[in-house]
């Protein structure tokens, strides 16, 4: 499949990350789910409406247009790095410092003068761009504008014009969704994938098939979540050289052409430590109050709250899933535990 993704730019020994280098891609299920990012690589600057059962989102796009799928690799690299710093104990804060040059790196893109300016480019159609979205509960709508950042800082050296470093703003509903660990792991070849709709196209798969063995769509529905402005008959050419080139990370693609269907197949290569942790101890995380979150912040002084929860569901996922009428309970007991080994973080 190497003849269709973008080289490898950067050798394993050049990355650095900011000072987290074992980092593992996270992506947040609400864009892998609805089509938040322009497929287009030229300026989308046309509001547009996304419908799906029941739940719609209304983007206002920038003066430089709707952020594009490349765009949303800051993004994915800001979740990335917050998730990394989690299990390493960091409190979550919504300023992430990036460096520009770390950031190329780490998502194989090139270190020219026009590789900078594109991550202006990106900043801008981030920052400008507004959501509109409807949260229906017990027959009342909430009406919520929302933002993927909140804002943003450079520093550029004012001798050669380059970028020192990027301080971003992530919006709550980013913020929100490392927090809930609603996110997922992504292939480390994801950079690679050089066309927008190949990076849609598995982000989709990646949210419907995880780790089961396939999933199964209608073209037309597949069309309609991947955002696509084209017909539904140009999105079937552009699918066809995914489809035959095989190339797709962690998925194999079928297509029926008599029912008008696309099978996506796993490859079984994602790592099954990040689902133990992304599937499994979520079940036991979900049932966890927002009176016993409340109640640890207390006994586990100090401690990122959340930070705590995942290793409890880890704990919990390594002792064999001990079955509990009381959640809260075993949680809270966690956190003395963990709070009598541990101590107040330094």
């Amino acid at each position: 499949m190497s003849e269709h993704l973008k080289p490898i730019r950067h050798p394993q020994g050049d990355l650095f990350v900011c000072d987290i280098t074992d980092v593992i891609l996270k992506d947040d299920l609400a864009s892998m789910e609805h089509p938040f990012y322009s497929l287009s690589k030229k300026p989308d600057r046309e509001p547009k409406r996304y419908e799906y059962k029941g739940k719609w989102i209304e983007f206002r796009p920038s003066f430089k247009g709707m952020p594009t799928i490349y765009d949303k690799d800051l993004i994915i690299y800001a979740i990335s790095q917050l998730i990394a710093g989690m299990r390493e104990g960091r409190p979550i804060s919504k300023r992430v410092q990036i460096d520009p040059y770390a950031f190329l790196v780490f998502t194989q893109r090139g270190v020219g003068g026009r590789d900078y300016d594109a991550l202006v480019d990106s900043l801008d159609r981030i920052d400008g761009t507004r959501f509109r979205t409807n949260i229906l509960f017990e027959g009342t709508r909430t009406d919520e504008w929302i933002g993927l950042i909140d804002g943003a800082k450079m520093q550029t050296d004012e001798r050669t014009g380059k970028i020192k470093t990027l301080e971003l703003r992530l919006s709550d509903m980013v913020i929100s969704s490392v927090q809930e660990m609603k996110v997922l792991t992504l292939h480390k070849d994801y950079f690679r994938l050089s066309r927008p709709i190949e990076r849609r196209i598995y982000e989709i798969a990646r949210k419907a098939v995880g780790q089961n063995e396939s999933w199964m769509f209608k073209m037309s529905t597949l069309h309609h979540k991947s955002g696509s402005k084209g017909s539904l008959r140009e999105f079937r050419r552009q699918i066809k050289p995914i489809v035959e080139g095989d190339y797709l990370p962690d998925y194999m693609i079928s297509y029926d052409d008599d029912a008008d269907t696309v099978t996506f197949i796993n490859r079984n290569t994602m790592p099954r430590d990040t689902d133990v942790i992304e599937h499994d101890a979520q079940s036991i995380i979900n049932r966890v109050s927002s009176d016993a979150l409340q109640q640890a912040r207390s006994i586990a002084s100090g401690w990122d709250i959340y930070f705590v929860l995942q290793r409890f569901g880890a704990w919990w996922v390594h002792i064999g899933k001990p079955v509990t009428h009381n959640p809260d309970a075993l949680f809270l007991k966690f956190c003395r535990t963990w709070q009598e080994k541990k101590g107040r973080p330094s």
